[in-house]
C-alpha cells in the first residue's frame, strides 16, 4: 500500500471521528435549545449558565473547537487530494451517475455552514461568553434575534443546508470507520436521513416558533 493511500485513509479516519464528535454535539445543543419552546426564561437561562460555567463543558468547548478545525482542514485536504488524483479532471464526465448530490457538494455545503457558524458565534457565543448580554439573560438575547425576519430566514436556510451535509456525512463517517458492507450501509443511510431531519427540522422549528410568537 502506497504512502499516499495510507495518508488518504488516515485523513478519512480523522475526518470521520471529528464528524461523529460534532454529530453528538449537535444533539446536545438541540436538546438545550428545545427549552426555548417552553417559554420559561429562567429554565433556559439556567441551562445556558450551566453550559457556560460547568468546568467539564469549559474543557470540552476547546475540544469542540479543535474538532471543528480538524474536520474543516481534513475536508479541504481530501477535496484537493481527490481533485488532483483524478486522472481526467479536465475531460467531460457525468458525476451525477456515480455519486449523490450531497456527496458531490460536501465542500460547498460545508463552506456555507462554516460562514453561518461564524455569524452564529458572533451573535450568540461572543456575547454569552465575553459580552454584556441584555437584561433578561441569554433567553432574551436569543429571542430578540429571532424577531428579525432576515436572520430567522438565514438561520433556517443554513440548517437546511446543514441537513444535506449531515445526510451524507453521517453515513460516510461510519463507512470510513469500517462499517461499510451492504447490511450496515443501508442502516447508516436510514439513520443519517433520520438524524439530519431531526437536526435541521428541530433547529428550524425553534427559529420559526420564536419568530411567529
Amino acid at each position: 500500500m502506497s504512502v499516499i493511500r495510507i495518508t488518504s485513509i488516515a485523513k478519512k479516519f480523522i475526518m470521520a471521528l471529528s464528524g461523529l464528535f460534532l454529530i453528538v454535539f449537535l444533539l446536545v445543543h438541540l436538546g438545550v435549545n428545545l427549552l426555548l419552546l417552553s417559554n420559561d426564561h429562567d429554565l433556559f437561562n439556567e441551562a445556558s449558565h450551566f453550559m457556560a460555567s460547568n468546568p467539564l463543558i469549559q474543557i470540552m468547548q476547546y475540544v469542540l473547537a479543535l474538532g471543528f478545525l480538524v474536520h474543516i482542514l481534513s475536508g479541504v485536504a481530501l477535496t484537493v487530494q481527490n481533485y488532483l488524483a483524478r486522472p481526467n479532471r479536465y475531460a467531460k464526465n457525468r458525476p451525477s451517475e456515480n455519486a449523490s448530490l450531497e456527496s458531490r457538494t460536501m465542500i460547498v455545503s460545508g463552506g456555507l455552514v462554516l460562514l453561518f457558524l461564524l455569524l452564529h458565534m458572533r451573535n450568540f457565543f461572543y456575547y454569552i461568553k465575553f459580552g454584556t448580554g441584555p437584561e433578561g439573560g441569554d433567553y432574551v438575547l436569543v429571542t430578540d434575534l429571532f424577531d428579525i425576519w432576515y436572520y430567522t430566514a438565514i438561520y433556517v436556510v443554513s440548517f437546511v443546508i446543514l441537513g444535506f451535509h449531515l445526510n451524507h456525512g453521517f453515513q460516510s463517517s461510519f463507512q470510513s470507520l469500517g462499517a461499510n458492507n451492504k447490511f450496515w450501509e443501508g442502516i447508516w443511510k436510514k439513520a443519517g436521513t433520520i438524524y439530519s431531519v431531526i437536526i435541521a427540522g428541530g433547529f428550524s422549528v425553534i427559529a420559526l416558533y420564536l419568530f411567529f410568537n
